[in-house]
């Protein structure tokens, strides 16, 4: 099992999603802002390997504008030596990725032209892991998206607009349960369709299942994983005590975390943790899996 969490490290005093306003774009402001959150980044993953924290979700946010007309620096020849060391890096030790466009990101929109951008945007996705050189166990992760008044015409156009993706993101998306509209059995339906895992969110099912508990649902999402695709992977978190449901936790309850791990004993995925506190929370983490047996001590 491989832990950790996304996008942003809060212990090291820099951000690898720094940007910029969109009136203020140049080729200079954008290779100065991209070159800073290649070296915030190339810094998480070094603190991320000393802590034994070897899943780790990269920043949308690395390259600023990079899926809009106005990008027309070219990030990815300019910037490709230093992909490909952060890459070596990653593969050296043995880390897992994974990126996750925001939620305005939708495949399935009943508007053309919301697609044909959520398709850009996931191609820039694409380039980022694939600069990189990283295997199909490097996933993008979205949700299904909008029901729009018909959920079966909407899983319909779903599947419909995936084949019209292009095939660099086809081989990495993973289709992630949601705490409203998709439970893991619609996900399911997606998967059998177009061949996409599912990625398993134990917050977002606890909230919205068929009944299923959390055991039962990884179990449907584990079963769409090819070998190829790597373990299954899985989002967690807990609800944040005050707030309206759904809100992620501040920082880590350990024994709800210890009774997820609990029912999910001898069962094989890899766990990004959806919590506020980042790497603080996934340091405790890592300890109780340790104590629980589930990884070795040492990294």
């Amino acid at each position: 099992m491989k832990i950790g969490y996304p996008c942003l490290n809060r212990s090291i005093g820099c951000t690898p999603s720094r940007t910029f306003r969109l009136a203020s774009y140049s080729a200079g402001r954008l290779a100065e802002t991209v070159n800073c959150n290649l070296d915030c980044l190339e810094r998480i993953l070094e603190f991320n390997r000393d802590k034994g924290l070897l899943f780790f979700r990269i920043t949308s946010d690395l390259v600023p504008f990079a899926s809009h007309a106005v990008c027309v620096f070219p990030w990815p020849e300019k910037f490709a030596r230093r992909f490909a060391a952060l890459g070596r890096f990653i593969r050296q030790h043995g880390m897992r990725i994974s990126m996750h466009p925001d939620q305005f990101t939708l495949i399935n929109s009943p508007d053309p032209e919301i697609f044909q951008r959520s398709a850009a945007e996931l191609s820039y996705h694409a380039r980022v892991l694939d600069l990189l050189g990283l295997d199909r166990t490097a996933r993008i992760q979205i949700h299904a998206g909008g029901v729009y008044g018909d959920k079966p015409a909407s899983l319909d156009r779903f599947c419909a607009r995936f084949d019209r993706l292009p095939a660099a993101v086809r081989r990495r998306l993973a289709v992630e349960n949601d705490d409203r509209l998709y439970r893991v059995a619609d996900c399911l339906l997606i998967s059998r369709r177009t061949g996409v895992p599912v990625l398993f969110d134990s917050f977002h099912h606890r909230l919205n299942s068929g009944g299923e508990g959390a055991r039962a649902g990884l179990a449907m999402a584990a079963a769409t994983w090819e070998k190829a695709d790597g373990p299954p992977m899985v989002d967690y978190s807990s609800q944040k005590t005050g707030e309206r449901a759904g809100s992620h936790a501040e920082s880590i309850d350990l024994k709800h975390f210890a009774r997820f791990v609990a029912a999910t004993a001898g069962m094989d995925f890899d766990i990004m943790l959806e919590i506020k506190d980042k790497e603080r929370s996934a340091l405790r983490a890592r300890e109780q899996l340790v104590k629980m047996k589930r990884i070795p001590e040492r990294h």
